[in-house]
């Protein structure tokens, strides 16, 4: 009867998993806000 006092869910997988999308995602938008902003060409 000691398997009852085991956690039914494990939130440590869940949390790296979203944690490392999150900063994936903050990567690409800063990756695509310094493209926009390298493109710019100055017309003379």
């Amino acid at each position: 009867m000691s398997f009852f006092n085991l956690p039914l869910v494990s939130w440590i997988n869940g949390t790296v998993m979203i944690g490392a999308f999150a900063l994936v995602v903050v990567g690409l938008v800063i990756a695509v806000f310094l493209l926009m902003n390298s493109d710019k060409k100055s017309v003379n």
